[in-house]
């Protein structure tokens, strides 16, 4: 390691000393959690721990090995540091109470903590999110304390593993990357200020799924698979990992757009990602770094929580690609685009009657 170079922890520190002290000890326990996982992760079969269990979590899916374990890790990790009024996680039910013999802070710690656990069995990259929000007081936290809109998150970040080991982070003053130096075991500032362009040609989004998607989904990836021959006279390309912290880390360095919109496959559920653990802390990593994230209809850190795993539709990524897909939302709502068919035998035909003076 290169002395002199900045740490995740002296970054943490410097950027939470003047309001938010125990904010920064609290990123560093989440650093010290990433780590175990990261190591975990790493030995794949080695480490017996791939595989799923006879358990499915509170979401009715199988739960991995990987995902209580790695659950396991970030509760042992955080709960002890006496900054924390409660945690929640994609894998359990109910929010998870600090044990009596700890001290309680002011801090709610809200995570997923293995995203893309289904690809850990293919060793493609998957990763934890987390987002922090704060309490007036400190103090047992309850359930009401925890559904509060993603604009009053206090920090944001996720973890990837893949070839490197890396921690995204934002405090509310940008997005910054860390890369994992397995030497010192120090995360180092590597990508500082990350900016998103506002202009893409990728797209993400599982097209399995397009016969479900609401129709103004369905005109913008049309539009984008028509290429240049197409109204948007320029070819796009198409990437889906179905993994969410690889597809917004792709998103972060070089641009693009994700899109887990609402469709119809599933009635009972307007999106599919959960606004706390995957979306809220997404989205304030874009619009930290330039981008835009929405659910078509609202911008997704305005949502206002009902429920402790509710679930959102999700686009976000390259700013003006989310603007339009907001608007193609807007038009459809209001009435003014018209469902798109055949062009040979539509009035958008080559052949449609002109009106007559």
């Amino acid at each position: 390691m290169q002395f002199g170079r900045t740490t995740l922890s002296k970054f943490v520190i410097e950027h939470t000393r003047a309001s938010h002290g125990e904010l920064g000890a609290l990123l560093i326990d989440v650093a010290a959690a990433v780590k175990t996982i990261s190591a975990m992760v790493a030995k794949g079969a080695l480490g017996g721990s791939l595989g799923a269990l006879d358990s499915t979590n509170v979401q009715g899916e199988v739960q991995k090995k990987l995902d209580v374990l790695t659950n396991e890790a970030i509760l042992r990790h955080c709960e002890w540091g006496g900054q924390l009024a409660g945690m929640a996680s994609e894998e359990m039910d109910d929010p998870y109470p600090i044990p009596a013999e700890y001290p309680r802070g002011r801090y709610l710690l809200v995570f997923d903590p293995l995203d893309g656990s289904s690809n850990s069995d293919v060793n493609v990259s998957v990763g934890t999110i987390f987002s922090i929000f704060a309490r007036s007081t400190a103090g047992d936290a309850e359930l009401g304390d925890y559904l509060r809109p993603g604009s009053e998150q206090l920090a944001a970040g996720y973890a990837i593993y893949g070839p490197s080991t890396m921690m995204v982070l934002t405090l509310g003053n940008g997005t910054h990357g860390f890369t994992l130096d397995r030497e010192s075991g120090n995360f180092i500032l590597t990508h500082p200020a990350i900016r998103v362009p506002e202009d893409t040609r990728e797209f993400a989004i599982n097209t399995s799924n397009e016969r479900f998607w609401e129709p103004p989904v369905q005109r913008y990836v049309s539009e984008c698979k028509a290429g240049k021959s197409g109204v948007r006279g320029a070819d796009f390309n198409t990437r889906w990992i179905a993994s969410m912290v690889a597809e917004v880390h792709r998103i972060l360095i070089r641009g693009g757009i994700f899109m887990y919109p609402k469709d119809s496959k599933d009635p009972s559920r307007p999106g599919r990602l959960r606004l706390l653990y995957e979306a809220n802390p997404m989205a304030m990593l874009i619009e930290q770094a330039g981008g835009a994230a929405s659910t078509g209809r609202q911008r997704i850190l305005d949502v206002a929580p009902d429920s402790l795993h509710q679930r959102v539709p999700v686009i976000l990524g390259s700013k003006n690609e989310v603007e339009r897909l907001e608007r193609y939302h807007q038009e459809y709502d209001t009435g003014a685009d018209r469902p798109f068919v055949s062009p040979l035998f539509s009035d958008r035909s080559l052949f449609r009657d002109e009106p007559r003076a």
